[in-house]
């Protein structure tokens, strides 16, 4: 992931979390936070991406993001979240998805972003990019094949 940002936040009177997601929502790619979150020993590490960005990727992905063993992972990740009330920072929502670990970034109810762990973000960048490369729709098929067609054969060079 190209850009990286470190926020310090002291939830929950703090806008340097507003001005992070704003900044990431207009640079319009993945970008790599670091939250440090008060009351807590760890940081947090998680790429930013656009709202319609893991749609594209889990479209092309072959197969869903393993699941990896707790032991040696970040405690934050390892562990359960907890159901909390939605945090708000100014005119965004982050909704923590339970099931997933990831987290929702809304602005006025619209979905916008996604924090995604940076493992699953690469994970899931490579394996549709190698996908996505290996696919041709079905025109660009025929007329490729239709070039091969007309080129001369090894013997004939």
């Amino acid at each position: 992931m190209g850009i990286e940002i470190d926020a310090v936040v002291g939830y929950p009177v703090n806008d340097e979390v507003e001005r992070v997601l704003g900044l990431a929502e207009a640079v319009g790619e993945p970008v790599t936070v670091t939250f440090m979150w008060e009351g807590r020993e760890e940081a947090e590490r998680a790429v930013l991406v656009p709202a319609a960005t893991p749609a594209l990727w889990e479209h092309w992905a072959p197969t869903a993001y393993p699941k990896r063993d707790a032991e040696g992972e970040n405690r934050a990740v390892a562990e359960e979240p907890e159901l909390a009330h939605p945090a708000e920072f100014g005119v965004f929502t982050l909704f923590r998805r339970r099931a997933t670990g990831r987290t929702a970034v809304a602005r006025k109810g619209v979905v916008v972003a996604e924090l995604l762990d940076p493992g699953e973000a690469h994970w899931l960048q490579e394996k549709s990019r190698d996908v996505r490369q290996g696919f041709m729709d079905p025109k660009q098929k025929a007329a490729f094949e239709e070039f091969l067609a007309r080129q001369a054969s090894l013997d004939e060079q």
